[in-house]
């Protein structure tokens, strides 16, 4: 490698341990750079990064004050504190899977793992160095939003024999045209790279022109191939989830957007992504806990936001109200009041005192304290013609609806989604159908959920079965994972049959049984279920067949 180079290179090292920042300057010095900057936390890496371009940042993971160092390199790329040609080594001494592949999702140039000789730092910063230095002109066409130029000049350079780059520069190659949205040229043009190799990104690459082009069996079946090989497998559930959101198919895409997260929780649009599709499957016990990861991973990070705090806190209340375990809901309004302090200590000086006012309304709702919700509620500005959060602004329309303010909450329901219909930027489609799927459901049934279940309850105990049937079936609809309710309303299905003579709703029958079938019952209901199976048999009614769903 040109001394050239080497000299002129400047390189900031990232390290909070002085041993390490030492060790690091002495085996740079040797190698003969003499540029170098050190920072010991993330801040110090940020103000540098503004006032100064470097050629190479070194930046360790474990960096305690604040951010970390994933949080600094996803921020230090979003706010482009740094520039395509920088190169990025990511050190670390530890080598979990979560870590290793949540920073590999970050695409850094290389992940050195400590200890480490310095000889191995040496071929890596060589080659990294080498590369960018190379190929300069192209990274700063692409930093400037140029990629039709980025196209042509990557084009005559892939002209040249012997071109060392032909990898990287037909990746960049595929990338821009994805990014131009030129599908077809994408497709067409990843398809040309396999025949010659098989390189994975070729195939993600095809994989995502085959979704914008709208050719969704073949990018299912690229991706189901993908599935099996571990280093294709991450990116394959992520975009199988995507896709699957995209066709409308939420319970499959909640499945494979959970598994990416568990491999890699630290991507927070995913994690968002996946909070989403559970609201709309009713699956509020994983939007809760997915919620709780996106608080975690988003503490100061370029995510951390007001929102975050409020978010778990109305997720936590979401799945408490769709529960009946007293001891998960007293432990989930704990952890409520701890988000909200949280938020207090993390942004005291933000205006947030409404939408706290509406969760410690939700909080005195969620533990029979409706005196004390409403009049919290009733002191509210109900001025929401402009509309300042659209998570709030939900928020307070679950608040009028549990507390009975239903004209209240049809208004601010219809209002929230113009809102999003005008600004399509403010949140995604996913989360656009589940607040409309709220308004229908609230429409339709005036009960919360916890009222709902208590009163089939009684009407069941009373021997008024049709009205208890109604009941659970609307409780069932609002909370479908909710393993009581399913085996109330199997039982209500057979008896007020047996009483009224009625005909049978053999596919609800099928759906409660499905439920019942995977969960983990408790011996009193496991004993009800099999007597219930018994009337079935006797019936001639088959509910099972669900089982092979």
């Amino acid at each position: 490698m040109p001394t050239k180079i080497y000299s002129k290179a400047k390189i900031l090292i990232v390290e909070e341990q002085p041993l390490a920042q030492s060790y690091m300057k002495q085996s740079l010095e040797r190698l003969g750079f003499r540029q170098l900057r050190f920072a010991d936390h993330a801040n110090s890496a940020k103000e540098q990064c503004l006032s100064e371009e470097f050629d190479l940042i070194v930046c360790s993971f474990n960096l305690n004050k604040h951010q970390d160092g994933y949080q600094l390199y996803e921020e230090l790329r979003v706010k482009q504190l740094i520039k395509s040609s920088t190169g990025f080594i990511f050190i670390s001494a530890e080598t979990s899977g979560s870590l290793v592949h949540s920073v590999l999702e970050l695409q850094p140039d290389d992940f050195l793992v400590k200890p480490f000789t310095v000889q191995e730092l040496k071929i890596r910063i060589e080659r990294i160095l080498k590369r960018k230095h190379d190929l300069q002109t192209v990274y700063s066409l692409i930093d400037d939003g140029n990629d039709s130029k980025a196209i042509k000049f990557i084009d005559t350079a892939l002209d040249k024999k012997n071109n060392n780059y032909s990898p990287i520069l037909l990746r960049l190659k595929g990338d821009a045209l994805l990014r131009l949205k030129r599908a077809q040229d994408a497709k067409d043009f990843f398809k040309s790279v396999l025949d010659i190799q098989k390189f994975a990104w070729a195939k993600v690459g095809l994989v995502e022109a085959l979704i914008a082009n709208n050719e969704h069996i073949l990018a299912q079946r690229m991706l189901k191939t993908m599935l099996e090989r571990q280093e294709t497998r991450l990116v394959a559930l992520d975009l199988l989830g995507r896709l699957e959101i995209k066709l409308n198919q939420f319970e499959l895409a909640q499945s494979f957007l959970s598994q990416a997260a568990e491999i890699a929780p630290r991507n927070i649009t995913r994690q968002k992504s996946l909070s989403n599709v559970s609201l709309i499957n009713h699956d509020y016990e994983k939007s809760y806990l997915t919620q709780k990861d996106i608080a975690t991973f988003a503490k100061h990070s370029i995510h951390d936001h007001p929102d975050v705090y409020l978010n778990a806190a109305r997720a936590g209340i979401d799945f408490a109200l769709t529960t009946d375990q007293t001891d998960q809901i007293q432990r989930i309004s704990r952890q409520t009041n701890q988000y909200i302090n949280d938020l207090k200590k993390q942004f005291p000086n933000n205006a947030n005192k409404a939408q706290i006012d509406v969760l410690n309304a939700r909080l005195h709702y969620l533990k029979d304290e409706h005196q004390k919700a409403k009049k919290l509620i009733e002191q509210l500005d109900d001025d929401d013609t402009h509309i300042r959060s659209v998570d709030g602004a939900l928020d307070k329309a679950k608040a009028f609806h549990e507390l009975g303010f239903h004209q209240k909450a049809q208004a601010l329901f219809t209002q929230i989604i113009s809102h999003c219909e005008r600004h399509p930027a403010v949140s995604d489609t996913t989360y656009l159908r589940y607040i409309q799927q709220q308004q229908s459901e609230r429409r339709d049934i005036k009960m919360g959920p916890k009222e709902l279940n208590n009163h089939a309850v009684n009407q069941f105990n009373k021997g008024q079965l049709n009205t208890a049937l109604e009941a659970f079936t609307q409780a069932f609809r609002v909370m479908p994972r909710n393993q009581n309710i399913a085996l109330n309303l199997l039982q209500c299905l057979f008896d007020s049959t047996k009483q009224s003579g009625s005909s049978f709703n053999i596919e609800l029958a099928k759906r409660c049984y499905a439920l019942l079938d995977k969960a983990k019952l408790q011996a009193d209901q496991t004993q009800r279920l099999d007597k219930i199976l018994h009337i079935a048999k006797e019936m001639n009614l088959d509910i099972q067949s669900a089982r092979a769903r």
